[in-house]
């Protein structure tokens, strides 16, 4: 599960870099041209035993690798591709929707012997009806591998941050040609990362990394049995024969296992409706490769890519990702993430404490009314933060504040208070607790440091003695002097 600063890093990693760093990636492989025709289906055909369509709008989108190419600059990163279209009016939609979108497209090769891939949707509403595909899937002629291979070897020369083979079985992507790229970016130290077909993976072999889906990795190891133990042991296998860094799996509605010289390690799924599961390995695989151009490690960046599949598979058709819609997920993980720190009871804060502990993790504890929240307040917690490694706040309820403070205090309900804290980056757990002093939390939770201000003794902590008993210790705060909240009431009474 993505942890609150990761989604934090995830954000600053995307406003920050995607977009503004001036690094590049070059997509290789089978360009498509998609195509949707949609209308309403309220009777079957007195001429055959089939639906009637009618037609009510039409759309053109980029496909295949083009799709791929089309997440990565709807995430802000410069794209540039490399691919085979014919010379014909399919090519000329997709050159136009490619160049629309800012995809440099002066690497791909026209060829009058095959047409432009194209794959046409016939949908009623949400459902597909039919699909009408016209391609020519046979290997490249020795000319048009020799063009291809010599712009590709043009394009490694400019140096891209990272090349992804987006592999779709339509001839482009022989075992020369992947081989040719793969050898020449290990050279000049470029990743590649591959979205493989196929049974035989071999043509890949020395890659940065795969993202095979379930199928995919099920026939590419052979398998008859399905069950992911079995999946995973055959994956990890497939890594160390092929030589990669990584295997990413990705598997639908059950998220994404990733494969390294570590282990492995699983990320659920982002649970939402799916409409539409199309293209949704072009996003994951541009995402990932994003992340990783930009710094990101690589199970941040695979878990970045998964949220982004996550939104993907909820529209209709192949569409691919945009940087605001990320940002806008994970700006709504965040809350939800930081509302999460909010412990309706004592049995989920100590299930969250244990957790912390069998990480290695210290435990801080500090507690208060934290009533109209201001500078002073969130200056402490940070430095009490620093004493350990997570923050238990106890906080006040309403009934304790008005006993400490007299009936005209709190200001603030104590909900409100409670969720102002959790999104503080500081605090890691917020409890309310109705006591007049928090010794029993403080007991329940044994921190491994208790905190207060400086103008507090230690003999004057409660449940000092007693962190102190068990190993651990207080530790005094120095206030920042002139902020409170009763000052803030006494000013804004003035």
């Amino acid at each position: 599960m993505t942890t609150l600063n990761t989604r934090e890093s995830f954000l600053n990693t995307i406003q920050h870099h995607f977009g503004h760093d001036p690094v590049w990636v070059l997509v290789v492989g089978d360009l498509m041209l998609d195509r949707y025709l949609f209308g309403d289906v309220q009777r079957i055909s007195p001429e055959a035993p089939v639906p009637v369509v009618l037609l009510t709008s039409q759309d053109e989108r980029a496909g295949g690798a083009a799709n791929v190419a089309a997440n990565l600059v709807g995430l802000g990163i410069k794209t540039k591709i490399a691919g085979v279209i014919g010379e014909d009016n399919e090519a000329a939609t997709l050159l136009s929707l490619m160049k629309h979108i800012d995809v440099d497209t002066q690497y791909i090769h026209h060829s009058r012997q095959r047409p432009t891939i194209t794959k046409t949707r016939i949908l009623g509403g949400h459902q597909q009806m039919m699909r009408l595909d016209q391609e020519d899937a046979s290997a490249l002629t020795a000319e048009e591998h020799s063009a291809l291979q010599a712009t590709i070897a043009t394009a490694l020369a400019e140096r891209p941050a990272a090349i992804i083979l987006s592999d779709y079985a339509k001839g482009v992507l022989s075992e020369t040609l992947s081989q040719f790229v793969i050898h020449q970016a290990r050279e000049a130290g470029i990743p590649v990362l591959v979205d493989p077909k196929g049974r035989d993976y071999s043509k890949y072999r020395g890659a940065t990394g795969l993202t095979p889906n379930k199928r995919e990795t099920t026939e590419a190891c052979n398998l008859s049995i399905t069950d992911n133990a079995t999946l995973l042991a055959s994956a990890e296998q497939l890594r160390k024969t092929l030589n990669l860094e990584f295997l990413a799996v990705t598997r639908g509605e059950e998220g994404i296992s990733v494969l390294d010289n570590h282990g492995s390690a699983h990320l659920a799924a982002t649970a939402r409706q799916v409409y539409d599961v199309s293209g949704a390995g072009d996003t994951v695989i541009a995402t990932l490769t994003a992340g990783l151009a930009h710094g990101l490690p690589l199970h941040d960046a695979i878990e970045l890519a998964n949220i982004a599949a996550g939104i993907v598979v909820g529209k209709v058709g192949t569409v691919p990702i945009s940087k605001a819609e990320l940002e806008s997920e994970l700006h709504s993980q965040q809350s939800a993430a930081q509302a999460d720190k909010v412990c309706p009871t004592l049995e989920t804060l100590l299930a969250r404490v244990k957790t912390w502990r069998q990480q290695g993790e210290r435990i801080v504890f500090t507690n208060g009314c934290f009533d109209l929240l201001h500078a002073g307040h969130v200056t402490y917690l940070e430095a009490a933060h620093k004493t350990g490694d997570r923050l238990v706040l106890g906080l006040n309820t309403d009934r304790s504040v008005g006993a400490l403070k007299g009936p005209s205090r709190p200001v603030i309900h104590e909900s409100d208070r409670a969720r102002v804290l959790a999104a503080l980056e500081s605090v890691d757990a917020v409890i309310l607790f109705d006591e007049d002093t928090p010794m029993e939390l403080i007991k329940a939770v044994r921190p491994d440091v208790i905190v207060k201000g400086s103008d507090y003794t230690e003999d004057q902590v409660v449940g000092g003695a007693e962190v102190k008993s068990w190993g651990g210790k207080v530790a005094l705060i120095d206030v920042v002097p002139g902020r409170s909240t009763s000052n803030i009431i006494q000013k804004l009474a003035s």
